[in-house]
């Protein structure tokens, strides 16, 4: 009997113990990550008695917290709701957070300086201090321009500063209204949702930031920066053939149209890349060989995760490249894929002389009060190999030049803006078998100045689509207005920012 009694008691001891150890756990090392999981409806109803912070561009708020009267003391509205939702994204008691407002919350919230007296504050009457604001680097005038300029088109743009990397523009269309999945009634915005996720166009993704694509001939600009890097030189020779034959696979590489790029005879590094020659291209990749294509392209950021306030999909080129698919990845196409914010990234990169900048849309927080907490998360990014320098400084000058001569007297030409010094490059990209059932993806990645780079990309339009037809003229309207409104801030003429 004294046996019996025993064991029970060392196991309800036992029992007692691990309930102790488990409370413990949870109390001392889970109760952060309890309290802060996004499914915690209990927090989220915390924090609408909060007047979370505003999202700033230029002077306006495009994201605010309105008083109301009920349990949740104040609604979340987006005064330009699409022109930005892929950047605020929604705050919703049923769908949680997305977007910066999913990214900076604590921000939002003002809990990095609150933290540690949240409870003292409660008790004290403190409740409703408001969150801090949030104040970006987007240039509410170019975004606009990035908005009309796309049009209906599905498509990315992304603006950048080549020098700090801060994103004046970035839109993605089609997009969507935040406003009803911010809404108090349950039923809405369930039923906003449910209509969104029916809508073939897919408005809920950020084509700028998450959606890769095989970037064509735009993919050219690393294969030329590769070339340079090993001792080739811009007035170098190459055959200028219809058909580049392919070692190791009877499937031959030909130019768009199908006949030569130049004479017949020769053409020039210069003038391949100003003309968009596939053939010079893909036996360039060849001879330069896939390990040096790769290193290149890895100078250049990819397949490293792109730092940033919001998820950005890696842009990817494999490392086991045989003969064949380097020939295709030289022209951008097989398996290579990239976004359009990467793109953007590396317009900025050869304007910056070489130096790849870590993109960022924050330009600093501000406390209620007005003073600033913390500044952006810009400077130059060393995750690529080489320490942030994706190409010499003689090389991104040399690049700048045939990026310039593409737009002067290229495939580029529908780019030019007269009086301004304008470079790029155009890209077509397959994505399947020719034909109306798939389309290319159009690119135009370039720069104006020394101020503003950008990258444009239209996807799945139609068949007859074209970098130079249809990304160009985009880019063109887009950088008028985006040269304009920087000479404008740098000589002081900036009056309030307007939104068309």
């Amino acid at each position: 009997m004294n046996t019996t009694i025993k064991r029970v008691a060392a196991v309800v001891l036992g029992l007692f113990g691990a309930l102790f150890i488990n409370l413990n756990i949870i109390t001392l090392l889970q109760a952060d990550d309890l309290a802060n999981h996004p499914a915690n409806r209990r927090l989220m109803v915390r924090e609408y008695e909060i007047a979370r912070g505003p999202i700033v561009v230029g002077e306006h708020a495009i994201a605010l917290s309105t008083p109301t009267e009920g349990e949740l003391r104040y609604l979340r509205t987006y005064p330009e709701g699409p022109r930005y939702a892929h950047l605020t994204g929604y705050y919703s008691l049923v769908l949680q957070r997305s977007g910066l407002e999913a990214a900076v919350n604590e921000q939002l919230t003002g809990r990095p300086t609150e933290v540690v007296a949240q409870n003292l504050g409660d008790l004290l009457g403190t409740r409703d201090r408001a969150g801090n604001a949030v104040v970006l680097t987007i240039d509410p005038r170019i975004q606009a321009a990035a908005e009309a300029a796309l049009g209906d088109r599905q498509g990315a743009i992304v603006v950048l500063d080549p020098q700090t990397g801060a994103v004046l523009a970035s839109y993605s269309n089609p997009t969507f209204d935040p406003n009803p999945l911010s809404s108090h009634d349950p039923s809405a915005v369930v039923r906003s949702w449910d209509e969104l996720l029916a809508r073939d166009d897919n408005p809920l993704v950020d084509r700028a930031l998450r959606e890769l694509y095989p970037p064509g001939s735009a993919f050219k600009m690393i294969v030329a920066a590769a070339a340079l890097e090993h001792g080739m030189i811009p007035t170098q020779l190459f055959a200028d053939q219809p058909f580049y034959d392919v070692p190791q696979t009877t499937a031959d590489i030909g130019n768009y149209g199908g006949g030569v790029c130049a004479t017949g005879q020769t053409i020039s590094l210069e003038d391949a890349f100003r003309l968009s020659c596939n053939t010079v291209f893909a036996r360039m990749g060849v001879d330069l060989g896939a390990d040096a294509l790769v290193a290149q392209a890895e100078r250049f950021g990819f397949n490293f995760p792109v730092p940033f306030e919001l998820p950005v999909v890696a842009s990817a080129i494999p490392h086991d490249l045989d003969v064949p698919a380097t020939a295709q990845s030289a022209i951008g196409q097989r398996d290579v894929r990239v976004t359009t914010l990467h793109m953007a990234m590396i317009a900025a990169a050869i304007v910056n002389g070489g130096e790849m900048m870590r993109p960022h849309v924050v330009d600093s927080i501000r406390n209620p009060e007005g003073g600033r907490v913390r500044g952006s998360m810009g400077g130059r990014w060393e995750a690529p190999p080489g320490d942030g320098r994706a190409i010499s400084a003689r090389t991104a000058q040399q690049l700048r030049r045939m990026m310039v001569s593409v737009v002067e007297s290229g495939t580029g030409s529908r780019a030019r803006i007269p009086g301004i010094e304008v470079g790029g490059k155009t890209g077509t990209a397959q994505t399947g078998l020719t034909g109306t059932e798939n389309p290319p993806v159009a690119w135009f990645v370039g720069f104006a100045g020394h101020d503003v780079a950008i990258a444009v990309t239209v996807p799945g339009n139609s068949a007859r689509d074209t970098g130079g037809l249809v990304a160009a003229p985009i880019a063109r309207d887009v950088l008028e207005v985006a040269v304009a409104t920087r000479n404008a801030s740098t000589s002081g003429r900036t009056s309030g920012p307007s939104t068309p």
